[in-house]
């Protein structure tokens, strides 16, 4: 596929909103990096810009973890457990997508953003309340306990299964899926808040990185757009970091949720117009 330079600069520029967005709210960002692609850059083919997002979000993902395993916000053991049999997941997920008809699968991803955007809007935000209570300072909260050092057989099992699940929703959107793995690591591995959103990235580095091998074998990832997008993001972030100093993270949250639904709609709205 042709790129011009504007799409390449239209992709930089979306790289800046979702990395702003990630910065801005800690999570859930991600998800507006395949509307961006298709609507914005426009690259109008769905499996490609799955792909490519992927790619890009699996990146960014691993980059980040760098900065959570130094302040110990990462647990290996429990990581490398949902992100195997995640990965599991992801591969059923990505070869049923590549046969899904491209737009039934942008039908289908915008009443997941739908949703997700409502459970944003309705539930609290577990890392916004030390944010809001000093204005402008990271949280300064008691360290995370270790994770025990030995699990149950229904522990084990539970952490298998929704790596599964984790992995498939991941490798059939292409989406990063922390939204979905924060909690499934919290239900599954009993562990604290910090410690499932750090371990998550190795999750959504790894299951973005195995879907974008899976897309690119098929020749769906356009590999300079997605490197554009986590150069685009890394500058995006750092904004949004600062910017979320400065003002509740649990309004921003409500306020972010709301774009999310609108934007879910209008590409519910433009898929099944071209389905038809």
């Amino acid at each position: 596929m042709d790129i011009t330079l504007l799409q390449y600069i239209f992709s930089i520029i979306s790289g800046v909103i979702v990395g702003f967005s990630l910065g801005l709210i800690g999570g859930g960002g991600s998800i507006l990096a395949i509307p961006l692609l298709i609507y914005f850059v426009g690259i109008r083919n769905p499996h490609l810009v799955i792909g490519t997002t992927a790619l890009a979000v699996g990146i960014n993902a691993l980059i980040n973890v760098y900065s959570h395993f130094k302040k110990k916000n990462v647990n290996l053991r429990t990581g490398a457990i949902f992100t195997v049999f995640g990965v599991i997941g992801v591969l059923i997920g990505t070869t049923l997508g590549l046969i899904t008809p491209g737009g039934k699968l942008l039908f289908l991803f915008s009443f997941l953003m739908m949703i997700i955007g409502a459970y944003m809007f309705v539930t609290k935000c577990r890392t916004c309340k030390n944010y809001d209570a000093i204005p402008g300072n990271d949280p300064k909260g008691k360290e995370d306990p270790p994770d025990p050092p030995k699990k149950s057989f229904w522990q084990r099992a539970k952490l298998e299964i929704f790596g599964v699940l984790a992995g498939f929703a991941s490798g059939y959107f292409g989406i990063g899926g922390g939204f979905l793995i924060v909690p499934a690591l919290l239900y599954s591995a009993d562990i604290t808040m910090n410690l499932a959103v750090g371990t998550s990235l190795l999750s959504v580095g790894t299951f973005g990185l195995v879907t974008a091998l899976r897309y690119g074998i098929a020749g769906k990832v356009l590999i300079s757009i997605a490197l554009l997008y986590v150069l685009g993001g890394i500058f995006g972030g750092y904004a949004g970091a600062r910017v979320s100093t400065t003002m509740k993270r649990s309004t921003l949250r409500k306020f972010f949720s709301l774009i999310i639904i609108i934007v879910g709609i209008y590409m519910a709205i433009e898929s099944y117009r071209a389905m038809l």
